[in-house]
């Protein structure tokens, strides 16, 4: 790599140079969620140029300027001390300095540290600059290949670890026709795909450390999902993306409250009270309370004249 540094340094001046890249600016920079060569142009020229570069771990930002032949003095800013070290940025940023903030892996400020030293430094009136680059999210969705999908999709990240909060969150994503995207870390995976069979035949595909050597995307209903997982014990190593599917389109009924909420609302019914089930099912859709309140009564009187009452 060393020795052709010069050589790639040239062609990213040549490439990125005329760009404008203000003083006294924040920039947040996208650095590779796995492969070395995925780094923007763009983004090393800002690394180049800058005066600092914040940092979710130090040790970690200065193995990968290395690797590119840079070295810059870093700063340590991650979830533990960001408040603090916002004010040293936006101080840095008041003397005229270029900072460059990244975080270990991805784009800062998503599901990492930097959304306060945004709020920070917009706040003292000083610019933010955005250097995108590459992301687990988009590359997952290239490759999920759903027909008929509109490309809308919920961005959820990665939900509670906590095990009712989580269940409760899987809910929202049932009763929710659109497609989701979720992270998860390994030691969670399992957990998480216990949760998700509940979504029964809505597919979801798979994607586990993306971009980097073992990467691996499958495609399953939820149903299959934990199975999948231990079949191989490989398969829980590693960074996870997934994407939940759009529901299949399917009709509601003459109360007008559609498919997802009404099974939403039958899961509700057969463990609480009829208003609880409701109320709870109106915060979990945000439809409307009367509209599933005539949908749980028809469907009660259903279930009764199917000799399936009380």
């Amino acid at each position: 790599m060393s020795a052709s540094t010069p050589s790639l340094l040239a062609a990213v001046r040549e490439a990125a140079a005329h760009q404008h890249y203000p003083q006294g600016a924040l920039y947040m920079v996208a650095t590779p969620i796995g492969n070395l060569a995925d780094m923007g142009l763009r983004a090393l020229q800002v690394l180049a140029l800058a005066d600092t570069v914040a940092c979710e771990d130090t040790r970690h930002t200065a193995g990968l300027l290395q690797g590119y032949g840079l070295h810059k003095p870093l700063l340590a800013l991650h979830e533990h001390n960001e408040a603090e070290a916002a004010q040293t940025v936006v101080q840095r940023l008041s003397e005229g300095q270029r900072v460059a903030y990244v975080s270990d892996a991805g784009t800062p400020g998503v599901s990492d540290p930097g959304a306060r030293l945004v709020a920070a430094v917009t706040a003292a009136g000083l610019r933010c600059v955005p250097i995108p680059g590459a992301s687990s999210i988009t590359a997952l969705l290239s490759v999920a290949g759903h027909s008929g999908w509109d490309g809308r999709f919920v961005f959820q990240g990665f939900l509670s670890p906590k095990a009712g909060e989580r269940q409760r969150e899987v809910l929202h994503i049932q009763a929710d026709a659109r497609a989701c995207v979720l992270l998860e870390a390994p030691h969670r995976i399992e957990a998480l795909a216990k949760d998700l069979a509940a979504l029964g035949e809505r597919t979801v595909t798979v994607g586990r450390e993306l971009t980097k050597q073992f990467e691996e995307v499958a495609q399953m209903n939820a149903a299959a999902f934990p199975a999948w997982l231990q079949a191989n014990a490989h398969r829980t190593r590693g960074e996870f993306v997934l994407l939940v599917h759009p529901a299949p389109a399917t009709s509601g009924d003459d109360t007008g409250v559609d498919a997802a909420t009404l099974r939403t609302l039958d899961l509700l019914l057969a463990e609480l009270p009829l208003k609880t089930a409701v109320r709870l099912c109106a915060e979990i859709s945000g439809q409307s309370k009367n509209a599933l309140y005539d949908a749980a009564l028809e469907r009660r009187k259903a279930s009764k004249g199917n000799g399936d009452g009380d």
